[in-house]
């Protein structure tokens, strides 16, 4: 069974923002932080797996599941970093193991390269790819045009009801088939919130919209080769995301790459026990 867990909030940039703890604060602390469009209870599973050693805290990412949405629609990397440096904060328990799927992947990396020294052990899933670092760099003034039309669009989205539970579970399915129709429903139901008309997801439109100075791969390897704890690097080789042979991970200095079988981006929803094996090996070692 599910342990539940208890809720707490604490301040950044002006914003309340949420996170969930499992287990024992007596025990070591490990940070889960998902990615983008997601929320803080996708990480289930694997709180469930480890509150027997750690005590497991997860935030909800600014604009994401219950935390506060960024007044203007601020949503950049280094943004997502500064709240993760203010939750390890009110926590106050560093140094701590993290694992990042995604964009809290890159986040992760930000914050460890930052605050090397508060950061133990680091898991990234899928963490290295989709933040524009191998895309070829274009000009400021096309850039900030394009972000300006973007955030111009923005305003006139609203978000998308659905009538039902399972109409939205439907999506959450059609976004990762290897889902199970048990594990959909539950992430549905903790990425959603009752809106006129059915349900909409939690996350803020804005996220979408990024940033006119693109994050690059100078400012990276910088921040990456700061980094001295040890790092597991986490692969699915059905995603769509970046791959491991494909990366120049030369900035890192104590890594070991994995690539999963039979997994897309979600490496932890869709090969559960595998995606474990490795964390706890790596965690053991």
């Amino acid at each position: 069974m599910a342990m539940e867990p208890v809720s707490r909030y604490f301040m950044s940039q002006r914003l309340k923002m949420h996170y969930l703890v499992w287990g024992d604060e007596a025990k070591p602390p490990i940070i889960l932080i998902h990615g983008t469009r997601d929320h803080a209870r996708s990480w289930q599973r694997t709180a469930d797996a480890l509150a027997g050693r750690y005590c497991v805290y997860a935030p909800d990412l600014r604009g994401h599941g219950d935390s506060a949405w960024a007044v203007g629609g601020n949503y950049s990397i280094i943004d997502y970093a500064l709240d993760i440096h203010a939750l390890g904060e009110a926590i106050g328990r560093a140094p701590y193991t993290i694992i990042g799927h995604s964009l809290g992947g890159g986040v992760s990396l930000q914050y460890a390269g930052t605050f090397p020294e508060k950061v133990s052990k680091l898991v990234t899933i899928e963490g290295l790819g989709g933040l524009g670092w191998q895309r070829e760099r274009r000009p400021a003034h096309e850039r900030m045009r394009a972000w300006i039309e973007s955030m111009h669009r923005l305003e006139g989205r609203v978000l998308h009801t659905y009538p039902t539970i399972e109409d939205a579970t439907r999506r959450m399915r059609e976004a990762n088939r290897h889902l199970s129709p048990e594990l959909a429903r539950f992430l549905t139901e903790h990425g959603v919130r009752e809106a006129e008309g059915g349900f909409t997801w939690k996350f803020d439109n804005y996220t979408h919209a990024g940033s006119p100075y693109e994050f690059n791969m100078e400012d990276a390897r910088d921040l990456w080769n700061q980094i001295t704890c040890p790092m597991l690097i986490i692969w699915g080789k059905e995603s769509w995301g970046s791959r491991a042979g494909r990366m120049d991970l030369s900035a890192f200095h104590n890594y070991r790459s994995v690539e999963v079988e039979d997994a897309g981006h979600w490496v932890h929803h869709d090969q559960f026990e595998t995606f474990m094996g490795h964390v706890n090996a790596f965690l053991d070692a």
